[in-house]
């Protein structure tokens, strides 16, 4: 897939005021520190289009975002390390959820998965929940330049085995990296193959 036009449509928190339009949606999510805007402006070739920042935390809000004119792809807040206070928190931790499970127009979400650590509770117990509540999703391993192709493929095994002690199989997974656009074709084609499905 080549992306010919990436813009803004709009930020907010309530999921009753998300786009209108029966286009196809692609969430992306992960823990606050895990490169989510980084990749999302490698995958749409625009350098600023997500907030990129320090801290993590920066995104609090449903941001959805037009893509080709034709699928959005929607930046969702990070869950776990970020630096807000415990009501801030709360509060879009509830959006989230209320976008997973009201939002007919998502055809799949991506979980964000930092490839350098062992498998993290956070992450685990989110595609649990996503699981339990029949929302199909892949899992996006990041920062893939930070690691040799052995330690990759080792920690990629060992995401394999906790996830097979709770799934019958492993989930559909793609390897990145932002700085070396590691992925990005595999992913947008997959996204083009799950439009395609949808016609």
């Amino acid at each position: 897939m080549l992306i010919k036009s990436a813009e803004f449509v709009v930020s907010n928190s309530d999921v009753a005021k998300c786009p209108k339009s029966s286009l196809p949606e692609y969430a992306f999510i992960g823990r606050s520190n895990v490169g989510k805007s980084s990749l999302i402006n490698m995958l749409t070739g625009r350098r600023s289009l997500a907030k990129t920042s320090g801290k993590p935390g920066k995104t609090q809000l449903i941001n959805h975002f037009l893509i080709n004119k034709n699928w959005h792809l929607v930046d969702l807040p990070g869950y776990g390390y970020a630096r807000v206070s415990k009501s801030s928190k709360k509060t879009f931790q509830k959006f989230i959820t209320q976008y997973f499970s009201y939002r007919e127009q998502l055809v799949s979400a991506f979980v964000l998965v930092d490839i350098r650590h062992k498998p993290q509770p956070i992450d685990l117990e989110f595609m649990n929940w996503l699981g339990e509540n029949s929302i199909p999703f892949s899992i996006i391993f990041t920062k893939a330049d930070k690691l040799k192709p052995k330690v990759i493929e080792r920690h990629v095994d060992d995401y394999k085995k906790v996830m097979l002690e709770f799934w019958e199989e492993m989930p559909n997974y793609f390897v990145t990296s932002s700085s070396k656009s590691i992925g990005k074709d595999d992913v947008l084609a997959y996204i083009e193959t799950l439009n395609d499905s949808l016609k």
